[in-house]
């Protein structure tokens, strides 16, 4: 047991995959698909049953790429055709909650959930319970890498130590460890795991070399940097970057609202700028697994080194504000009609938090539908991708609500998320009046722009 180079470059080897969600999913089956064999770990049973039955569970992943990756055959991805050079057993996906099995692997990579607590602070209690379950079965010579999103220092302030200590075995000596931070973004059709490049950190030099060169089997494109809190923190840097700017298109919403000017005619117009401009689009809040949340991993970091983080947490705040503006849009669009929020019907088009994948975590429409039944309101939700509301964090109480169907008998569609799948025609056809946050509709009597 155990990783080296001749194992990676022969491709007989074993990789553990712990978190089978929408990073450690799709990265598993890229790893079959190159020709390794891979263990999927969940604690989610469902998930595991899903997977044995060659059902996905994640709607831009077909059943079939699951079949052939759990099949008798070498997985093989659409347009290509792989041949596999390994006298290794056929690579197949296996899935399983037992962590016994980690024994068997020669790499394992960690792709838990990192989210914050109640006082917006990291919460780690994912990778520290993973790695303490884990330790104990490391055989000696495993690489680990660690793809959730954290703070700079978390790989080797918390991981390294539970994994010397529980598993008995040494960096660099019989322990290699790296931090390889997840870029996944479903629903994306330019780029895809396979082909979005891929940052990694080291916490010796062995641990950086085998990682690059196992991601590499996989991945086409692996960028070694110098260290893993480069890694990390450049994870944090990227989505920073996109939160700041989203607060900003959000709070130049709300100032063009005062002032009478559209903010899509101005973002239309700064857009043919060729330079120094990129365009981002305003909503009615933020969304998904990384922008709500990653902010807050370096604004709490950043506390320990007295530093403050002005910037990034008044950019928090416009987001997180979003949706009440939102709101207030929706009860002037009711009251044009004299209608109160309390006993209106409101159905809200898209649960996900963007375009044409089947992801609610953080979406504002959560939040949207929340505020709306605090008020008295009667809501329901559209979204094809979302026939039924499952567990969420925050929002319990809206578990097993379903999407329910077109029709005239509402006071208000709220269009929240743009899938592609929605009909222009079809819903103005109701004649129902719309509050638009994501300029789907143009522009006419009953389409108030939020």
């Amino acid at each position: 047991m155990g990783i080296s180079f001749e194992k990676i470059k022969e491709k007989k080897l074993t990789v553990g995959i712990i978190g089978l969600g929408y990073v450690g999913y799709p990265l598993a089956l890229v790893f079959v698909e190159a020709g390794i064999n891979i263990i999927g770990f969940d604690l989610d049973r469902d998930k595991i049953a899903s997977i044995q039955a060659g059902k996905s569970y994640i709607k831009h992943i077909d059943h079939e790429r699951l079949q052939q990756a759990l099949g008798k055959g070498l997985a093989k991805p659409q347009g290509e055709t792989l041949v596999s050079k390994s006298s290794f057993p056929t690579p197949t996906l296996q899935a399983t909650d037992d962590f016994q099995e980690i024994s068997k692997c020669d790499a394992v990579i960690l792709c838990v959930p990192t989210p914050l607590n109640v006082h917006l602070e990291p919460d780690l209690h994912y990778i520290t319970n993973t790695c303490e379950l884990i330790a104990p079965y490391l055989q000696p010579h495993t690489l680990v890498s660690l793809e959730s999103t954290t703070w700079p220092g978390t790989t080797k302030e918390v991981a390294l130590p539970i994994l010397e200590e529980k598993g008995k075995l040494k960096l660099g000596k019989d322990l290699y460890l790296c931090y390889s931070p997840e870029r996944e973004d479903p629903g994306n059709k330019n780029y895809n795991t396979k082909s979005i490049p891929k940052l990694i950190g080291g916490l010796d030099p062995k641990s950086l070399e085998l990682g690059k060169e196992l991601y590499s089997l996989a991945i086409q494109k692996v960028i070694p940097v110098k260290n893993c809190e480069v890694a990390e923190a450049a994870k944090l840097f990227e989505n920073i970057f996109r939160s700041v700017n989203i607060a900003l298109v959000n709070e130049f919403k709300i100032i063009f609202d005062r002032m009478g000017i559209d903010v899509w005619d101005v973002i239309e117009a700064s857009s043919t700028k060729p330079f120094g401009f990129m365009p981002f689009w305003p909503g009615p809040g933020w969304g998904g697994h990384c922008i709500p949340v990653d902010p807050f991993y370096l604004t709490w970091k950043a506390k320990e080194f007295g530093v403050q983080t002005r910037f990034i947490e008044l950019a928090g705040e416009i987001n997180r504000a979003m949706p009440r503006y939102v709101l207030e849009k929706l009860q002037d669009c009711l009251n044009t009609f004299s209608k109160s929020v309390k006993g209106s019907k409101i159905l809200i088009l898209g649960l996900a938090y963007k375009s044409d994948v089947d992801d609610m975590r953080e979406s504002p429409s959560l939040e949207l539908i929340d505020l709306l039944e605090k008020r008295g309101a009667l809501v329901n939700y559209h979204d094809p991708f979302i026939p039924v509301i499952g567990k969420t964090r925050g929002y319990a109480h809206l578990q097993g609500k379903r999407s329910a169907p077109l029709s005239q008998d509402y006071d208000c569609f709220l269009l929240a998320t743009k899938h592609s799948t929605f009909s222009q025609d079809e819903i103005l056809s109701y004649g129902v009046p719309i509050v638009d946050t994501r300029n789907f509709f143009p522009k006419g009597k009953n389409i108030f722009r939020a």
